[in-house]
């Protein structure tokens, strides 16, 4: 199982970034993908997160509503992460996750994700 970020980088508040996460090694329709961010200090936090098969439902933080759109192409095996109005407080290193866990909040917790992407740097300046 591999988890493949990119698109991160340096980006003016109010900016946007899509980011991206390929997959490889195992059977992508059948996971739930999620975005996970963590800033210098501070503990890994849930971003966004949409569910196996087509993804027809998707969830996020509530700092990133309105803001941040996760989609899945399952033909690619790849994830999206869309990123608009960007703020400083959005820079963090920004890492997906896969997980076949299922139930009520399946997607929130760092730890029901087994497989990690390496991160991608994001850092919007004010």
């Amino acid at each position: 199982v591999q988890l493949q970020a990119s698109g991160g980088g340096l980006v003016q508040a109010g900016g946007y970034l899509r980011l991206s996460c390929a997959a490889t090694g195992f059977i992508f329709r059948n996971y739930g993908m999620g975005w996970f961010r963590q800033a210098p200090g501070k503990e890994r936090e849930f971003v966004a997160a949409i569910n196996w098969g087509s993804g027809s439902s998707t969830y996020y933080a509530d700092s990133v509503k309105g803001r941040f759109t996760i989609s899945r192409d399952n033909a690619k095996n790849t994830v999206y992460l869309q990123m608009n109005s960007l703020k400083p407080e959005d820079t963090a290193v920004y890492y997906c996750a896969a997980t076949t866990t299922y139930g009520s909040s399946w997607y929130l917790l760092a730890p029901n994700y087994p497989y990690w992407g390496q991160g991608t740097q994001v850092t919007v300046s004010s």
